[in-house]
């Protein structure tokens, strides 16, 4: 398996298209800029299977309506945060002036519970990672030595915690426990900023050195 990192938007939120040897591929936070998107499947010939969302705060979902709808595709979340696609007050997009409301159709696969998960011909982890979000999840994909951990884990840096449902102290939990328990050498593809490892988290992230 194969990926690629797209920064979109002014807020450069990283999406991620997961792409394999028969040419399908996953399309993870879709946040903006839809038309990049689709340039980077069109080139690579790709044929989409699902997009998967790590939360559904309005940077990371701004462009599922489209991507969904141009491909034909449904959309995986926590069932913790069901509600938030079609609510702008819950996603965010009705808090920050100068950001249009996001109102994007309900999820089609709603995940209550952590494990391993099969789409088409990708396997992966599924880890709930609340704190930055009730909802948020993160994809651990162990063969191909990633995790995808949305707005958790950053490099050099956690998420933000001062939004709805944001909670430190559990943030910190899921970092610690479900995150730093990966092989230290599990690349991290974080929500914003550059790729890190989690060795290199353990090591030298201020916020996990308590």
């Amino acid at each position: 398996m194969e990926w690629y990192q797209l920064p979109l938007g002014p807020m450069q939120t990283n999406a991620y298209i997961l792409y394999n040897n028969e040419k399908e591929c996953l399309i993870v936070d879709p946040g903006e800029e839809a038309g990049k998107i689709k340039s980077f499947i069109s080139q690579k010939e790709l044929n989409p299977s699902a997009i998967l969302l790590t939360h559904a705060h309005f940077d990371h979902i701004g462009a599922v309506e489209e991507i969904r709808n141009v491909y034909g595709i449904e959309v995986y979340m926590h069932i913790q945060e069901k509600s938030w696609l079609t609510e702008p007050e819950k996603n965010g997009s009705a808090l920050f002036q100068g950001i249009t409301p996001i109102e994007a159709s309900p999820a089609e696969h709603l995940w209550e519970r952590e494990g391993h998960i099969e789409i088409g011909g990708f396997r992966f982890q599924l880890l709930h990672t609340p704190g930055h979000s009730p909802g948020s999840v993160s994809f651990y994909f162990k063969e191909s030595g990633i995790v995808i951990a949305g707005d958790a884990l950053f490099n050099g840096s956690i998420g933000r915690t001062d939004l709805p449902g944001g909670n430190m102290d559990e943030l910190i939990r899921s970092i610690k426990s479900k995150l730093l328990t990966l092989s230290v050498q599990t690349y991290v593809l974080p929500g914003h900023g550059p790729v890190t490892t989690i060795a290199d988290e353990m090591a030298y992230n201020p916020f996990l050195q308590t």
